[in-house]
């Protein structure tokens, strides 16, 4: 029996999420990406219509679009909904593989006798994304991978198209070889040369002439896609080996009062993708980016495992006190916890503990209140700051080193501690 593939993907996903915020929008040219240097990262299809595409300037966007409207992203809330969109599919058929945030592979071959057709499973799912979400999908069909990522692309925006077995030929050869997997502006610049501009005229070239032009690997594979041919299964999901949060800054960085409180706010990000995956992480890594596009990164292993916030932001912040960076511009800054174990095996394990429950059931509160009221609901008054209170007194090395204690006392240390600092735990 052929292989019934189906790759689902969303329309516009960031864009999309932002429009459920913000309905007034709908129906405007809108992207989300970064305010003055930054990048498209998603545009609605109203933007794409005069030219906006993810991965141009945000300046180049505004110069084709002057009425564009530009949203700041909010990772946390896309994570959230590709969570959801990823349950959603588990529902069909539990081999999933996720390509992307906002894309994944799907086979079910196995759940059409239950469903009664590849074309029933898609319409059902993309009607449980639609309600559930409030966003759309387009739903590609084919005997493998590669057909079906065509075939999804065919039908964007909230469109659904099934390439049978026996009509791949058929749908695949009209298109321009621009289309194929791995054929980019270089080697399509070449496949020009040769005169082949339709996947029909590549598919009828004699292999050998292929492998003499791109070599053995390249030419053979353009050879097998031309005519629908990809051997390549649906992997279902691992587990999650690592989590981490990291964040690109608007302008670069140099005083380390900022760089603690971007550390403290990509701990509180990660901690809280821990708890709702139900796991805990034993390493702590921080990365950075500096000025040059240089990076750097140092791990710590924390004494026993956590998805408490404070506890990762001790380990993330010690790391960076090591490094000793005096006058050093920094463009982005990470923290990732790795070593994950499940929190119901990690308790379950007698030199393990259950991290310390005033913090922890200060964060479950939290996350409470947050899934409830959105990510603004409760937040960090230090996160919520603009820039580090005149009144710092100058002592950034050793407001690291008080907060580090704070973080595994429970308490700021020092008596007396003013509690306008901008690093005070809140």
């Amino acid at each position: 029996m052929s292989r019934v593939v189906m790759h689902v993907d969303m329309d516009a996903f960031y864009a999309s999420v932002e429009l459920r915020q913000r309905p007034d929008l709908v129906g405007r040219p809108v992207i989300v990406g970064g305010a003055t240097r930054g990048v498209v990262l998603s545009a609605t299809y109203e933007a794409r219509a005069s030219g906006v595409r993810s991965g141009m300037s945000v300046a180049a966007a505004r110069r084709l679009c002057p009425t564009l409207v530009s949203l700041p992203p909010r990772m946390e809330d896309y994570s959230a909904v590709s969570r959801s969109v990823m349950a959603v599919f588990d529902r069909f058929t539990p081999v999933v593989e996720a390509a992307s945030i906002d894309e994944a592979f799907l086979d079910v071959t196995g759940s059409l006798r239950m469903f009664g057709s590849a074309v029933a499973i898609g319409e059902a799912l993309r009607a449980a994304v639609a309600d559930e979400q409030q966003i759309t999908c387009s739903v590609g069909i084919g005997p493998n991978k590669f057909v079906a990522k065509l075939a999804s692309q065919a039908c964007k925006p909230d469109g659904l198209l099934e390439v049978p077995a026996d009509g791949v030929v058929e749908f695949l050869h009209p298109l321009p070889v621009e289309r194929l997997w791995g054929v980019g502006e270089a080697t399509a610049q070449k496949l020009h040369r040769l005169g082949l501009r339709t996947v029909a005229e590549l598919a009828h070239t004699p292999e050998e002439t292929l492998r003499r032009a791109f070599g053995p690997h390249a030419g053979s594979h353009l050879a097998r896609l031309a005519w629908g041919r990809d051997e390549r299964v649906v992997v279902g999901r691992a587990p999650e080996r690592s989590l981490g949060s990291e964040h690109t800054l608007p302008a670069d960085i140099v005083d380390p009062v900022q760089v603690r409180r971007e550390l403290l706010r990509m701990a509180d990000r990660t901690a809280t993708r821990l708890r709702r995956a139900g796991v805990l992480g034993r390493t702590v890594t921080i990365s950075l980016r500096f000025a040059d596009f240089t990076s750097l990164t140092r791990s710590a292993t924390v004494p026993g495992p956590t998805d408490v916030t404070e506890e990762i932001y001790a380990q993330a912040v010690a790391l960076y006190a090591r490094l000793g960076l005096q006058g050093v511009r920094i463009r982005r800054v990470g923290v990732r916890v790795e070593g994950l174990v499940e929190r119901a095996e990690a308790y379950r394990q007698p030199e393990l503990t259950e991290p310390d429950r005033g913090w922890r059931e200060a964060e479950e509160a939290i996350d409470a209140a947050t899934r409830r009221f959105g990510a603004a609901a409760v937040q960090r008054a230090v996160l919520t700051r603009a820039r580090p209170p005149e009144n710092d007194g100058g002592r950034p090395q050793r407001l690291s080193e008080q907060v580090v204690e704070g973080a595994t006392t429970r308490r700021r240390g020092p008596a007396g501690a003013r509690p306008e600092d901008p690093l005070e735990p809140a």
